[in-house]
C-alpha cells in the first residue's frame, strides 16, 4: 500500500535528466533585483490607493504590519533556501520536510498566488498605460477594461503578459539582466516621487489617523479597518519568494540565495515606508484612495503634471519587472511539480536554450485570461490567500528542521528562530482571518478543486510516492 504522505529526496540537478535540468546562470545581483523587482510594484504603484480607502493615514502602519510579518518570513525562507537549495521554493520545502500531500497544498497555492500576482500586476500596468494610451493614439477605453469596469477586454494587460512570456522563453540570464536595468527605472521613479511630494508635506493630512479603526471590521458589514489594509497591501511586500524558485539556475546557491532574499527585504521596507509617508503627507487620502495610478493622481493634484507623466512612464517601462519576477516563478513551481510528476511530466521540458517554454505558453494563457476580465483588488486579496499559507508552511518546515536536525549545516541561520517562526505563523494567520470574506471562500473552493487533482491524478503517479513503495517492497 502506497504510503498515504511520501517525502522528497533531493536529486541533484547535476544527476537529472537533460531535458528536465535548468541552467545556473543567476549570481546575487540577479536575485537581488528580482526580489526588488518583484517587491516594488503595483503594491506601492498601484494598491496604496485600495489601502487608504481601507484605513485612512494608519495605512502607514499597515504597510509596517504587513512588512513586518513578511520580513519575518522572509528569515526563514532564507534559511531553508540555504538548506534545500532546489527550485520550488515552498513546494519543495514542505515536501522534504512534511510529506507530499501537505506539499500539494502548499504548491496549489503558490500556483494560485503566482497567476493571480502577474494578472494582477498587469491590470495595474494597464491602469498607468491606458491614459497614456488614450492620449497618445485614442485608444478605445472598453478595450483597456474588464466588464467589472464597463469595458469589454483589458487588452494592454492581456499584451503585456505576452511579451514577458516571450522574454522568459527567450532565456533566464537574458530576462534577468534586463530586468535589472528597468529595477533602476523604477526605483528612480520612486525617488523622484518622494523628493517631488515632500515639499508639499502637511501633518493635518494624517488627522484623524485611524477612522476606522485596527481590526477587519466597519459599518454595514464594509471590511475596513488597519488588518484589512494590511491583508490586502500585504500584497506589496511579498516577491522574495520568487527568488527562492531560482535556487536551481543560482551558480552559488548557499550563498547568493540569502543575499537576494534578505537584501531586497531591507531595500524595499525602506522605499515603502518613505513613498507612504511623501503620499499621505501630500493631499488627503480621500483624494487618491481607490485610484487605478494613485501617485501620478497625486503629483497632478498638486500641479506637477510633468512629474506625473514621468512617473507614469516609468510605471509602464518598470511595472513589467513585476510580472517577470512572479511569471518567472509560476513557470518554475509547475515545471517542479510537473517533474515531480504531480503535474502531467511533459510540461516539464526545457528548450535547447534552458528555458521551460510549454509551462510558460501555458502559464501565460491562463494569467491572461485573468488579467483581461477580472478587477484588480478581488485578484490582489485571492492571490494574498496563497501567499500567506507557503508562508506558514515554510516557518513550520523551519521549525521542524530546527527540532529534527538541529546540527544540520545551515549556510544562513534565522536570528531568535522560535520567536521569529511563530510570530510568523501567528501574523499569516491573522492576516488570512483579516482577508475579505468573499476571498475566503474562493480560496477554500480552489483548494477543493486543487485536491480533487491530486487525489485524481498526481497522487497515483507522483515520483516520490513510487520510490517510497519500491522502498517498501
Amino acid at each position: 500500500m502506497k504510503n498515504w504522505n511520501p517525502r522528497k529526496t533531493i536529486v541533484a540537478s547535476e544527476d537529472m535528466a537533460p531535458e528536465h535540468r535548468l541552467n545556473r546562470t543567476l549570481s546575487w545581483p540577479h536575485l537581488i533585483a528580482l526580489g526588488v523587482g518583484a517587491i516594488v510594484g503595483t503594491g506601492i504603484l498601484t494598491l496604496i490607493g485600495v489601502g487608504a480607502a481601507k484605513a485612512g493615514p494608519a495605512v502607514i502602519l499597515s504597510f509596517a504590519i504587513a512588512g513586518l510579518i513578511c520580513a519575518c518570513a522572509a528569515l526563514a525562507y532564507a534559511e531553508m533556501a540555504t538548506m534545500i537549495p532546489a527550485s520550488g521554493s515552498a513546494y519543495t520545502y514542505s515536501y522534504v520536510v512534511i510529506g507530499e500531500l501537505v506539499a500539494w497544498v502548499i504548491g496549489w497555492s503558490l500556483i494560485l498566488e503566482y497567476s493571480l500576482v502577474v494578472s494582477a500586476v498587469a491590470v495595474g500596468w494597464a491602469g498607468y498605460a491606458s491614459p497614456l494610451l488614450q492620449a497618445w493614439i485614442g485608444f478605445s477605453a472598453e478595450l483597456a477594461a474588464g466588464p467589472h469596469a464597463g469595458g469589454i477586454v483589458n487588452l494592454p494587460a492581456i499584451f503585456i503578459i505576452a511579451v514577458i512570456a516571450g522574454l522568459l522563453i527567450l532565456g533566464t540570464k537574458e530576462s534577468a539582466t534586463l530586468n535589472a536595468l528597468l529595477v533602476l527605472v523604477k526605483v528612480v521613479a520612486l525617488i523622484v516621487f518622494v523628493a517631488v511630494a515632500l515639499p508639499y508635506f502637511h501633518a493635518a493630512n494624517f488627522e484623524p489617523f485611524s477612522p476606522y479603526g485596527f481590526p477587519k471590521s466597519g459599518p454595514d458589514g464594509a471590511e475596513v479597518g488597519v488588518m484589512a489594509a494590511a491583508a490586502i497591501i500585504f500584497f506589496a511586500f511579498y516577491g522574495f519568494d520568487a527568488i527562492a524558485t531560482a535556487a536551481e539556475e543560482t551558480k552559488n546557491p548557499a550563498r547568493d540565495l540569502s543575499i537576494g532574499i534578505v537584501g531586497s527585504m531591507l531595500v524595499c521596507v525602506f522605499i515603502y515606508m518613505a513613498v507612504a509617508a511623501a503620499a499621505i503627507g501630500a493631499i488627503s487620502y480621500t483624494r487618491f484612495a481607490n485610484s487605478p495610478e494613485p501617485l501620478a493622481l497625486i503629483l497632478r493634484e498638486l500641479g506637477q503634471g510633468g512629474a506625473a507623466t514621468f512617473l507614469g512612464v516609468s510605471a509602464v517601462i518598470a511595472l513589467p519587472t513585476v510580472i517577470l519576477a512572479f511569471f518567472y516563478g509560476q513557470s518554475r513551481i509547475f515545471f517542479v511539480m510537473a517533474r515531480d510528476r504531480l503535474l502531467p511530466p511533459s510540461l516539464a521540458r526545457v528548450s535547447s536554450r534552458g528555458s521551460p517554454v510549454r509551462i510558460t505558453l501555458f502559464t501565460a494563457v491562463v494569467v491572461g485570461a485573468i488579467a483581461g476580465f477580472f478587477p484588480l483588488d478581488e485578484i490582489a486579496a485571492l492571490a494574498n490567500a496563497g501567499t500567506l499559507t507557503a508562508f506558514i508552511g515554510v516557518a513550520v518546515c523551519m521549525l521542524i528542521m530546527r527540532r529534527r536536525e538541529p546540527d544540520a549545516p545551515r549556510k544562513f541561520r534565522t536570528p531568535l528562530a522560535w520567536p521569529v517562526g511563530i510570530f510568523a505563523i501567528l501574523g499569516c494567520l491573522y492576516l488570512l482571518y483579516s482577508l475579505p470574506s468573499q476571498t475566503q471562500k474562493f480560496f477554500l473552493v480552489a483548494h477543493v478543486i486543487g485536491l480533487a487533482i491530486y487525489f485524481a491524478y498526481g497522487r497515483r503517479r507522483s515520483v516520490a510516492g513510487a520510490q517510497d513503495a519500491a522502498r517498501a517492497a
